[in-house]
Parts: structure tokens; sequence; C-alpha cells
């Protein structure tokens, strides 16, 4: 059992996938929580789609794909929430708007090309095990720019995220807000990209934040739970693909989804079984 928990580590490029892992984890749920709160699930995948286009633009001009991607979502983010203010449309229906049409976009830039590389691949389904010392510091340091922002904003952002139009009687910039959140999804997703892969994403950014609130309704409590059930479903997850031979990233995505069939079935109190354990005394009545 020792060698098989300690075997990964003596490896260079597992190190260094388990660092990006613990990271980018961490990163997704600190973001995710507020897209969890909001119920806006959806513009995760929105970001992550429009990411896309990006990342072919720079395939076929043999660029930065990170950056160009990164670049492509800031652009939707900020371009949803400007068109979201609208009250004819509500933001649900902007993001698929955006979510289709990007990835359409994507998909007709990449198809100019008569073949396609490894490296538009592993940006659609992650690279985690191939990535180099400068990626892991990259990672780090837009995560920890992040995490501080997040921590930094946190009392607007829940104003915002709790009540709209309070917030904005009370004077807080909503729109702002708004568009600085859509850009932290972006580069949240960026960083991400790295661990699982475009296609994959959103479970980073959304399942452990919404595993952790299955058990908790204070938005504190959840977050800290949410990186603990992260880091943990990531580092599972590469252990799992490192001895079976499996995909990194989605096996990570399979462990943070088990946690959460987990927890929707025995979480306290809003767990399924706690509600007809509870339930069962009053149905014998």
């Amino acid at each position: 059992m020792i060698e098989w928990l300690t075997e990964p580590w003596q490896l260079a490029f597992m190190q260094r996938a388990f660092i990006v892992a613990l990271i980018s984890a961490v990163v997704c749920v600190v973001v995710g929580a507020f897209v969890v709160l909001r119920g806006m699930a959806f513009i995760g995948d929105a970001v992550a789609h429009a990411v896309f286009p990006g990342v072919a633009v720079g395939f076929v001009l043999h660029a930065n794909l990170a950056l160009t991607g990164a670049a492509a979502g800031i652009v939707t983010a900020v371009a949803i929430a400007l068109i979201s203010q609208t009250r004819r449309l509500n933001e649900d229906t902007v993001i698929g708007i955006f979510w289709a049409g990007s990835f359409g976009l994507g998909i007709v830039i990449v198809s100019t090309q008569d073949a396609y590389t490894g490296d538009l691949t592993s940006f659609l389904f992650g690279q985690i095990l191939a990535l180099g010392d400068s990626d892991v510091i990259a990672v780090a340091v837009v995560g920890a720019v992040l995490v501080a922002l997040t921590f930094l904003l946190r009392r607007q952002l829940i104003a915002v995220s709790l009540d709209r139009e309070t917030a904005k009687a009370s004077g807080l910039p909503v729109l702002v807000l708004d568009m600085v959140l859509y850009a932290m999804v972006t580069a949240a997703i960026v960083v991400a990209l790295q661990a699982v892969g475009n296609v994959l994403v959103l479970a980073l950014l959304v399942t452990p934040a919404a595993t952790a609130r299955m058990g908790t309704e204070r938005l504190g409590t959840m977050t800290a739970a949410a990186c603990v059930l992260a880091a943990f479903g990531s580092v599972a997850g590469l252990y799992i693909s490192y001895h079976y031979d499996l995909a990194a990233g989605g096996m990570i995505v399979l462990v943070l989804t088990g946690m959460f069939l987990l927890a929707w079935l025995a979480a306290p109190k809003h767990g399924l079984l706690w509600k007809r354990r509870s339930a069962a005394p009053l149905e014998a009545r």
C-alpha cells in the first residue's frame, strides 16, 4: 500500500501533475463557489467553449494556445455581461447564444486546416502528464492572483450574487463586478485546461462546490470543504489514472462526480437517504 502511494511521487512528471492538479482544484473552487451561489453553472460551460475559437486561432497562427484562448474567453465573458444587462433577455439566454456561437466559430476555424495536431487535442482533453516546470510556475502565479482577487472582492461578489437589485441600490458597480467575475471564471478555466481540458473543465469549476453545498449553507464553510474535496478528488484521480493507465483528466472528473453522487445520497439534512429517514416516522404516524 505504501509503495502504491509513494511510487508516483518518484517521477518528475507526476510531481508536476500533482502540483498543477492541486492548484487548479483550489483556484476553480474559490471562483466556482460564486458560480454555484449564483446558479450560473452554464457560464462555466459557455466560457469553456468560448475559449475554443481562441485556441483554434492560436493553433492556426502557431501562437500560444493558452493566451489566445484566454483572450477569446475574456472577450466573450465581457460581451455576455454587457448584453445580459438588457431586461428583454435573461442571462441564461445570452450565455446559450454565445456558447453555441463560440463553439461553432472554433469548429469553422479548425476546419480550415488540413490536419489536427497533438497540441489542439491536448488542449481539448488535458495534458497534465506532459507539463513542464514553466507550466507549473505559470499556473501557480495565475492561481495566486485569482485567489487573492477573489478574497479581496468576496463581500461585493456575495452581495451581487444574493441580491443584484439591493447591491445596485447600495451603490455597488454591479456591471463591473459581473465582468470581473466572468473574467475570473475565464482565467480559472484556462488554468484548469492544463489539468482536465476544455471538454471537462466545467466539472472542476462546479462539481466540488456543488458537493460541498449539499452539506452547508455558509459560503466560507462551503468553499473550504470544496477545496478539500477538489484536492482529494484530483489527487485520487491521478493515482488511479497512473496505476491503471487511464486518462488523467477524465479520471479526476469521475472521482469528483462520484463524490457528488455520494453527497447527494448521504449528506446530512439535504441527502436523499437523510430526507427519507427523517420522513419515515411521519409516514408511520
